[in-house]
């Protein structure tokens, strides 16, 4: 415990000279101050990163056909081939590692696009066909109605699932969409639901809001693709890398399809769960690399404290051999010396702690009231294990700053020290 006279005797110590004290405070608010910016960027960058994924599922994978490059069985080398409906059932049935498969197609291929007309309106959108499980892959905030079932699906029923621009444009605000009727290639459909994508970024969420989801047997119908399946969208059991998964679907499929077991390009794939994990690992690394900086930044703020522990306990050399010789055991004196150094060090890295937190927490709010939240960097805030971790590192730099002094002023003989002038 520290007594009432040792508090007073620490005041006295660090206020002989302001000027001086402040400045060795300040080189540790600054480094505190430092290490609480750097760590609370790396988490906004983190948290933007994560809400740029959304709300759809990390450990999924979309798989789709290309051309081949090597001949097979008698089938030249560039030929076109695609995936068809009993492939689906036969990779359900195939790889058990596999959670969720839903296959999907698209007008007009990636990116496509179909002119969709209601009443005197017109608008050019995306149309998927879909089967009900890609909801589970790719969640979307329904406002309105329904998404497709597998009676849509069972029955080819011509219904769609509508985005919120693609609502914009048909729609006079405020109009009732439930049952309302567009019309794609001559066929009317019935608006079964309305939704609002769940992306932060605004320039993918109007992306896939200008999207029409119709039932996938409707779409091959009505497109003429016959059993023709575009891609798959793809996830994996827990504690399985859909990657497993991929290479399975993949080995599968060129069975299926006489496509060399040694032609990697014959079927394209984007991992999501690989482009995840690699963006956590960046940030992660960036924040890592953001500890030690500050860390260091701290430690030389920490050594300048050190430093002028040294001048003090050189200006009271004199007062430590009277203690010494009226019977203060040395340790009385390291322990003074270490307080002192704790005391100018946490006390001016709780003020640097308080000033980055108050910063952080600043910018995140003018980002809020600017709306710009949803961008690469969101919620730069910092957690209570960064705070607790910059106290640790605030009470072994002041321990440290202290201990040498401490040493030093125990070192001298208590008679050379009463002859000290």
């Amino acid at each position: 415990m520290i007594d009432r006279d040792q508090w007073h005797e620490i005041a006295v110590v660090l206020g002989r000279n302001k000027l001086r004290t402040f400045l060795t405070a300040f080189g540790v608010f600054w480094g505190i101050l430092m290490l609480v910016i750097m760590l609370g960027s790396g988490n906004g960058l983190k948290n933007g990163a994560a809400a740029g994924f959304g709300t759809s599922v990390t450990n999924s994978m979309y798989i789709w056909t290309q051309r081949t490059s090597m001949p097979y069985k008698g089938f030249r080398q560039g030929r076109n081939f695609n995936m068809h409906n009993d492939d689906v059932e036969a990779l359900r049935a195939s790889v058990p590692e596999m959670d969720i498969l839903s296959p999907r197609c698209q007008a007009g291929g990636y990116r496509g696009s179909d002119n969709i007309i209601r009443g005197t309106k017109t608008g050019a959108f995306s149309i998927y066909g879909d089967y009900p499980q890609y909801l589970e892959i790719e969640p979307m905030d329904i406002l309105q109605g329904r998404f497709i079932n597998h009676r849509d699906i069972e029955e080819k029923r011509k219904v769609c699932f509508i985005g919120r621009e693609v609502y914009n444009t048909l729609y006079e605000p405020g109009e009732e969409v439930l049952g309302s009727y567009i019309r794609a290639q001559g066929i009317n459909y019935k608006v079964v639901g309305l939704f609002k994508s769940t992306v932060d970024d605004p320039n993918r969420a109007e992306e896939q809001e200008k999207s029409i989801v119709i039932p996938l047997t409707t779409f091959q119908q009505a497109y003429n693709w016959g059993d023709i399946v575009g891609w798959l969208a793809v996830t994996a059991q827990p504690d399985v890398p859909v990657s497993v998964v991929g290479e399975k679907i993949k080995s599968l499929l060129k069975q299926r399809r006489s496509v060399h077991p040694d032609d990697d390009r014959a079927f394209g794939s984007f991992n999501k769960e690989e482009a995840f994990n690699r963006m956590m690992g960046l940030l992660t690394g960036i924040n890592v690399l953001s500890l030690i900086v500050g860390t260091l930044t701290l430690f030389a703020g920490a050594i300048g404290v050190s430093n002028i522990m040294l001048v003090i306990v050189k200006e009271r050399t004199k007062e430590f051999g009277v203690r010494r010789a009226i019977g203060a055991p040395p340790a009385s004196i390291i322990k003074q010396v270490v307080l002192e150094s704790v005391v100018l060090t946490v006390g001016a890295g709780i003020l640097g702690i308080i000033a980055g937190v108050w910063l952080l927490e600043l910018v995140s709010a003018g980002m809020n009231a600017a709306s710009e939240q949803s961008g690469f960097f969101r919620n730069p805030g910092v957690e209570l294990p960064i705070v607790l971790t910059a106290l640790l590192i605030l009470i072994v730099s002041g321990v440290l700053a202290g201990v040498i002094p401490a040493r030093r002023a125990v070192e001298v003989k208590p008679v050379d020290a009463l002859r000290y002038e």
